[in-house]
């Protein structure tokens, strides 16, 4: 059982409050870490009792780990990235028998992977994450750890057109440039790319250096090289993205073009000063793994129709909704691609560009030098376009040219930061769009967001607690359907029970009746009303058909969704 589904035992147990895990998700989303770490955090539970209950759950003896002392000759049975990779801390050898704490006895691949490093049998306990990796931090000295991983590394990246800055910090430059610093980046990006990575984060604190790697929406703690290499660490980096590495007070912001595994991969990096150092993030965009087929992404049936019917119309707006990271530019890039024909003049406005389509003219946006949404949509107009994407429509000129387009025999493809389509209406005309304007403008809304897919390698069928049946609003009948299902964690997985991820989208077409609504400055209520009664699914609506499925868990649904009012 992976750590996201204690959270639901928890519940059921009665050993935390009802409203306890929608606070720890917001925990989460904040200060990231698991659910156990975030109910502890909110006081939902204490770390006495949790350790108590996972005893329970995993029917193994529990250990308090707060007086824990290091036994050196111990702790190099077990190298120390396997030690944080499965949160687990070997305690005391006796014979051919191994006592190792563990957040997760129930990981058999754990269990099997210590066997095997070790040559000894495994006796699991169980602690809290929180005290696992206290204990970790207490055991592993970080430089003997980055012995570790780097043992056997080879350069395995290319760097295409890399040019080192011309900087007078001699000492930074040489740093970056020795052999294990190389290695080590290189190793980070290419197990981050194998692994379907899609941001990399390095993380400098007062006496160590963080580095998490973003899966399927969620951040994973990786490893933490060590602290003495931090400045060459992150120095290397922005060589690579051809950075600036004497100036450590600003941000900034470059792009790496790499050659690995065979295919050419781009990272966007950027660099934010903090307390103790550089933070750096980097966003992987590998086209390989570019998924531009609507009908792949997660649709309905006739949402699909809807959207389809939508972006073929010669002209009107069709806008995309959702948070950052919610797939919004993978839907307008897929939307594009379906009706990208040689006949058809189809231009772009995007910040920053994240993707190369052929056959589109893609315009990145440059705000310090006036190159701006709304200035590229004017050049756009005297470009002879039949089709316009523009990134995001921020502000009331951009709006305002936008609606103007989509009224003049061009199609406009945009996105707006909105909770759900039908509030979408709303948020134009707040902007300063008249309605008679939206009315006539706007043919299509889509909200989206992105759930996990339970793995398919490990995925068991698991009966919901009522409590979380009831703030799904399923019913009985959905009970005995049965069809809910979790991951265990396996290979394939990384142990999350998580691979991948799948749309749930809200298509929201204008309909007549709601373009009179419109006129009428109608509430959002109402027009959702409108909406659901002319059939559209709402996101919620639209998991729970997932949900059913086998495709996603309730924790994902409760987590991505809000119920429908």
């Amino acid at each position: 059982m992976q750590q996201e589904n204690v959270g639901l035992k928890l519940l059921e147990a009665k050993l935390i409050p009802p409203d306890a895990l929608q606070k720890a998700q917001q925990q989460i989303k904040s200060g990231g870490g698991s659910i156990s770490q975030a109910l502890v955090k909110i006081g939902a539970i204490t770390e006495e009792n949790l350790a108590k209950f996972l005893s329970d759950l995993y029917s193994v003896p529990s250990v308090d780990l707060s007086n824990f002392i290091p036994d050196p000759s111990v702790a190099k049975l077990i190298p120390g990235d396997v030690a944080n990779k499965f949160q687990i801390v070997p305690l005391s050898r006796s014979g051919r028998r191994l006592t190792v704490a563990m957040a997760n006895p129930s990981n058999i691949f754990a269990i099997d992977d210590i066997k095997f490093i070790t040559g000894f049998e495994v006796q699991p306990v169980v602690a809290s994450e929180a005290a696992i990796k206290k204990a970790i931090d207490k055991a592993y000295d970080s430089v003997a750890s980055f012995e570790n991983v780097m043992k056997g590394m080879e350069d395995e990246i290319e760097v295409i057109e890399e040019q080192e800055d011309d900087t007078p910090d001699v000492t930074l430059l040489g740093e970056a440039e020795q052999a294990p610093v190389v290695k080590l980046v290189n190793s980070l990006i290419t197990d981050a790319v194998r692994k379907g990575a899609s941001d990399i984060h390095i993380e400098p604190y007062e006496r160590s250096l963080r580095v998490r790697f973003r899966i399927d929406g969620t951040l994973y703690e990786m490893m933490a090289p060590p602290f003495r290499m931090k400045a060459a660490i992150i120095s290397r980096l922005k060589i690579m993205a051809e950075l600036d590495i004497a100036e450590r007070r600003v941000p900034q912001d470059g792009r790496i073009k790499l050659r690995l595994l065979g295919r050419t991969i781009d990272l966007r990096v950027s660099s934010l000063p903090t307390i103790f150092g550089e933070k750096v993030v980097m966003r992987i965009l590998d086209k390989g793994n570019l998924n531009i087929d609507l009908n792949k992404l997660g649709f309905q049936e006739q949402a699909l129709g809807d959207f389809s019917r939508a972006i073929a119309q010669p002209y009107g707006m069709v806008l995309v909704t959702g948070p950052t990271g919610s797939g919004k530019t993978t839907t307008l890039y897929s939307a594009l691609s379906k009706i990208n024909v040689p006949e058809t003049n189809i231009m772009t406005a995007e910040d920053p560009v994240e993707y190369n389509l052929e056959g589109i003219n893609q315009v990145l946006i440059h705000e310090e030098v006036g190159l701006t949404f709304a200035a590229s949509l004017k050049a756009f107009l005297r470009q002879d376009p039949n089709i316009i994407m523009v990134g995001e429509i921020r502000d009331l000129d951009t709006a305002s040219i936008a609606t103007k387009a989509a009224l003049t025999g061009h199609l406009v493809l945009s996105t707006l930061h909105t909770n759900d389509a039908p509030s979408t209406i709303n948020r134009i005309i707040d902007m300063g769009i008249e309605p008679f304007l939206v009315a006539s403008s706007v043919n299509l809304i889509c909200a989206q967001r992105l759930l996990r897919k339970v793995c398919q390698s490990c995925k068991t069928e698991i009966k919901l607690h009522p409590e979380v049946l009831r703030e799904l609003g399923l019913t009985e009948e959905d009970v005995r359907k049965g069809g809910f299902f979790e991951g265990k964690g396996c290979v394939d997985c990384n142990n999350t029970g998580y691979k991948g991820r799948s749309g749930v989208y809200e298509v929201f077409p204008v309909s007549p009746r709601i373009r009179d609504q419109i006129l009428d400055r109608a509430s959002t209520s109402d027009i959702k009303k409108s909406a659901v009664t002319d059939g559209m699914l709402t996101l919620r609506s639209d998991a729970l058909i997932k949900l059913k499925k086998g495709i996603t868990t309730a924790e994902e649904v409760l987590k991505e969704t809000a119920a429908d009012r």
